[in-house]
């Protein structure tokens, strides 16, 4: 970072004081060394991430009341933010340890046939099938589809009178497919839309006014670390799904209840366990913070330059890229598609030049960030070259 910029710090106090931080702040703020391309599956904390991490232990260390009920405020702050990105009201929000737990708390509720692809990450399909098996009042309905991507048309021509939901992720782990949630809820009408949005909250505008719940984790792109999930609920979502996992937090009592089992909350809290975990909803809220004030549009945009600079190393050097190429239909995966005798090679090369990325199986999957620099790409472009000269044709 330029020695006279101010810190990230001091651009947070800039920013509470009415300014916004620049795009330029934000991409100086990564500090991970060169060769990450690897935000899909985990994103190094933040500089924000951690002060505010380091301040709340301290303030928890002391013992003193007033720390610990200062650390706790961040759980209203975390689920108003939450809110201020998907356009709604903290009171739909929900903090909860992980996406899986969120999704669970919706397809557990459901019931009748829901449609969802078995090439989704497994959260959503082994949900719907546990939820299945446990309550036998939720039918999965196995989805085909193209290549892993869960597009409106295939959704449309799927459909049948029996359906009542349809599960989905708002990008696509593996193929880096972006869905069009308002296109999938113009098919599906007024059938429930659960959304996995884990790879794609916070750096991708969506229209997630179209779904019934959304969950995600600010443990990948929002770089706040595990534990550090959440669900939104629609009016709708409401009203149909029935809270299988409510705990005491999922009451309208306040205080502790004694003497007498309270009803089930008819708000989000019903779809709550136990009081979240302060110093992750703390995390949550910084990294949310952040993309809130750099402005996620803005992120999109810097995120998409990043994403056509692998795409054109990967053209470049033959690499084939599964990952579609409109900008509007991907976020920020790049999934490649080397021949099954290649994938190995390949893997290793991107290893032997200090390239940290996800192998499965016959897919390699980069993921860059805001702040991935001209040293990364270097060495991407370096380890496509070694692997392309030593491709047997």
């Amino acid at each position: 970072m330029d020695a006279a910029a101010p810190t990230w710090s001091e651009n947070r106090t800039i920013c509470q004081n009415g300014l916004v931080i620049t795009i330029e702040a934000y991409r100086d703020s990564f500090e991970e060394e060169p060769g990450y391309l690897d935000f899909a599956a985990f994103g190094p904390l933040s500089p924000a991430v951690r002060e505010e991490a380091h301040a709340d232990l301290e303030a928890l260390g002391t013992g003193r009341r007033s720390g610990i009920e200062h650390v706790e405020q961040h759980v209203n702050l975390a689920r108003e933010l939450v809110a201020e990105l998907i356009g709604s009201t903290a009171e739909q929000v929900t903090l909860q340890p992980s996406t899986t737990q969120g999704i669970m708390q919706a397809l557990f509720g459901v019931t009748g046939a829901t449609m969802v692809s078995p090439n989704e990450f497994i959260t959503l399909p082994l949900a719907a099938q546990r939820a299945a098996d446990a309550l036998h009042v939720l039918t999965p309905q196995w989805l085909e589809t193209t290549d892993g991507m869960v597009t409106p048309e295939a959704v449309r021509d799927a459909l049948t009178p029996d359906t009542t939901a349809l599960a989905v992720s708002l990008v696509d782990y593996r193929t880096g497919y972006r869905t069009d949630l308002s296109a999938l809820r113009e098919v599906i009408g007024d059938r429930l839309l659960i959304v996995d949005a884990v790879q794609g909250f916070g750096i991708v505008e969506a229209d997630y006014q179209a779904a019934d719940v959304v969950a995600g984790n600010g443990y990948k792109w929002l770089r706040a670390g595990r534990g550090a999930g959440f669900a939104w609920f629609s009016e709708r979502a409401l009203e149909r799904l029935t809270p299988v996992f409510s705990g005491v937090t999922g009451t309208d009592v306040i205080g502790l209840p004694t003497d007498f089992v309270p009803p089930v909350s008819r708000s989000a809290h019903a779809f709550t366990v136990a009081r979240p975990e302060p110093t992750a909803a703390a995390r949550l809220a910084a990294g949310l913070q952040e993309v809130i004030d750099v402005g996620v549009g803005v992120i999109q945009t810097e995120l998409a330059d990043r994403v056509r600079d692998v795409m054109f190393l990967a053209d470049r050097y033959g690499v084939p890229v599964r990952t579609p190429r409109e900008p509007e239909r991907r976020a920020g995966i790049v999934a490649l598609a080397p021949e099954a005798a290649d994938v190995a090679a390949l893997a290793a090369s991107l290893a032997n030049h200090g390239l940290t990325v996800t192998t499965r199986d016959d897919n390699v999957r980069i993921s860059p960030h805001v702040g991935t620099g001209s040293d990364s790409l270097q060495l991407l472009g370096d380890a496509f070259a070694a692997f392309a000269s030593d491709r047997i044709y």
